[in-house]
């Protein structure tokens, strides 16, 4: 009975941090001052989203008759095009209404596809279909990928989601005065951009509406990069669907008294993980017969935090969908207060971060080199311990918290920190320009004791490593947990090695960057030496790790052949031995040792086959057997 009171108590405690909900005017109000909290960040998008429908055209110069049509359904304040590129380039517009009604009924407006044989769904993605008797306009195709159109007459951007390609950027960085400006403008022209928000809070809205028959209070939030203020272009998009929202919520906080009619519940009667994995198998059918734009549909259902993974082909994203993963949607709040905090957190962050996958560092693929998170999470500890801190601890955060701000997951994960920041208080009295943190962070860590200490950001300070993982950062809100476990010993030595390689080359980067701008056009200077991994590194890995002294499978490669060549005829024997494949030693005495001891075998076997010759005796391995 404890246990479900517990539990009853922590779902109250989401229904109530999820019954927050803002009208048009305050959440736009919200985005408008420019620094919106956390709550206000997310129920402002999430109205955006509503006012949001996606239109597929012709090219951008559909425009025009795309808004003359849209306009008899309300008032258009917003027009995106963005353009998704396969065989063929496939063109949207996102359309934003003034209201959510209004985008409702655009949407309602909507014919099904006669020439189709599949269910049709309501939904934001729709396609634009020529006036009878007349072709679409089609865009011209364009063989410079560097040349932007301007913007037609009221289009906010054309193929916005374009992602500035690597010549260009190298070019914006070559250009730029000093230093601070390179790091600077690597954040401005690779950070996720206003529409690529956009269309993943409209990825999840098709998700919240497509179960919004049967679950009224259903709602999938988006976490991770892609609202903590530190995604890229292109980076994936987190979901979290979960299905009790805002049930008896409003009417308790308008003072009025619970409803005394309960709904029926069909009650689980397998755990909790099973059940989880269930309805994901389920949901992951929906997504794959049902919704437009869903494909390549993927169940991960035996991971710790189960999730399902597919492609939507009208907005080019991946998504990673789950229903168990609070804590996770708690740590990007987490992290997009710490991006707030101070203007030069997310820079600092962008640059580090360009630079561990510059030298392979860092990987798409989960395996044993560190995470992008593991790596945001060793960047928030550096601003933590300065003399002067950039950044509070998260213990700091946890004293200022209030009653509205306690959190705990349904598995009893505590996630309760002060969320008003004006309250935490912190002020931060550094004044480092972002080129001086950048060299004081990979300094510190050139010099860190990844063998021994673990990092804590609730303590912002170095701990006793609890057990003999490579690299160990305490998980801000499960802290039983190591968010880098899965760094192997050499990866671990690897960053080690790297960062000093960084803090060598950027300390003369730092005295070099008074040379004349003129100068440096010829040549690449400051991040761009810090990004170019050379082919032969500063400091190898073997320095630092003892080698093996010889390879165990060069030693028997081969081993049938060369059996055969030492039990041969006397007259060849000498030949064939000298004709066998080498081995490459690592160390000297070793290489000397083996070939002392081959030459004396040698000398053996033709003492043995000597005397075998001149006494008739047996076969020479049948001599051999009896010597020993």
């Amino acid at each position: 009975m404890n246990n479900l009171m517990r539990r009853a108590q922590n779902v109250q405690l989401w229904r109530k941090y999820c019954v927050k909900q803002y009208t048009t005017e305050a959440a736009s109000a919200a985005l408008s001052r420019g620094k919106p909290n956390y709550d206000e960040f997310i129920a402002g998008r999430q109205v955006q989203a509503q006012r949001s429908i996606v239109v597929q055209v012709s090219s951008e110069k559909s425009y025009s008759e795309l808004y003359n049509y849209c306009s008899r359904f309300g008032s258009i304040v917003g027009a995106h095009h963005y353009c998704v590129r396969h065989d063929d380039d496939l063109h949207y517009i996102l359309l934003e209404y003034s209201t959510a009604h209004e985008a409702a009924a655009a949407i309602d407006s909507g014919a099904t596809n006669g020439d189709l044989s599949g269910v049709p769904v309501r939904s934001p993605f729709l396609w634009f279909k020529a006036a009878p008797g007349k072709r679409g306009p089609k865009l011209a195709p364009n063989n410079n990928n560097n040349i932007h159109h301007p913007p037609p007459s009221g289009l906010q951007s054309v193929d916005g989601t374009r992602q500035l390609d690597q010549e260009a950027l190298l070019s914006q960085l070559r250009g730029a005065e000093s230093i601070e400006q390179q790091v600077q403008l690597l954040h401005r022209h690779t950070q996720l951009n206003d529409l690529g928000v956009r269309m993943r809070f409209l990825a999840a809205l098709q998700v919240q509406q497509a179960i919004s028959g049967m679950f009224p209070a259903a709602q999938a939030h988006p976490f991770g990069s892609s609202v903590n203020g530190f995604g890229k272009m292109g980076c994936d998009l987190d979901l979290i669907l979960r299905f009790d929202g805002e049930t008896g919520g409003r009417k308790q906080s308008n003072g009025e008294p619970p409803s005394r009619l309960i709904y029926h519940t069909k009650e689980n009667l397998s755990n909790g993980r099973s059940q989880t994995q269930r309805h994901m198998e389920c949901f992951g059918d929906m997504l794959h017969l049902f919704l437009p734009g869903v494909c390549h549909v993927r169940r991960i259902l035996q991971a710790r935090v189960p999730i399902i993974k597919y492609h939507h082909e009208h907005l080019n994203l991946e998504v990673d969908l789950s229903m168990s993963n609070l804590s996770g949607f708690y740590m990007s709040e987490l992290l997009y207060m710490f991006g707030e905090i101070d203007p030069r957190v997310r820079p600092l962050t962008f640059s580090i971060r360009r630079w561990a996958q510059a030298c392979g560092l860092t990987n798409p693929s989960p395996g044993r080199w560190i995470s992008n998170f593991s790596l945001t999470c060793l960047v928030m500890y550096f601003l933590q311990q300065l003399r002067q801190p950039i950044l509070p601890t998260i213990g700091a955060l946890v004293k200022a918290a209030e009653a509205t701000d306690v959190r705990v997951t349904e598995d009893g994960i505590n996630c309760t920190f002060g969320r008003d920041l004006e309250r935490v208080g912190f002020q931060s009295r550094n004044t480092s320009s972002l080129s001086e943190l950048l060299l004081q962070f990979f300094e510190f860590y050139s010099q860190f004791d990844f063998h021994n200490r673990a990092i804590s950001l609730n303590e912002g300070r170095q701990l006793s490593k609890p057990d003999h993982s490579a690299m160990y950062i305490v998980n801000p809100l499960e802290q039983l947990l190591n968010v880098s476990k899965n760094v192997s010993l050499e990866e671990c030595e690897r960053v080690r090695i790297e960062v000093r390689n960084a803090a060598w080359i950027l300390e003369s980067e730092v005295e070099n960057s008074s040379l004349p701008q003129s100068e440096r056009q010829e040549e690449t200077w400051g991040l761009l030496n810090l990004f170019k991994h050379p082919e032969k590194a500063i400091i190898r890995p073997n320095m630092f790790f003892k080698p093996r002294m010889v390879e165990v499978s060069d030693l028997f490669e081969e081993k049938h052949q060369q059996l055969q060549s030492t039990i041969g005829p006397a007259s060849t024997g000498g030949a064939v031995a000298a004709a066998a494949p080498s081995v490459a030693y690592k160390n000297v005495s070793v290489r000397q040792q083996v070939q002392s001891i081959k030459a004396a075998t040698r000398t053996e076997l033709k003492q043995l086959r000597g005397s075998s010759s001149a006494t008739a005796a047996p076969s020479p391995s049948t001599k051999n057997r009896r010597s020993r």
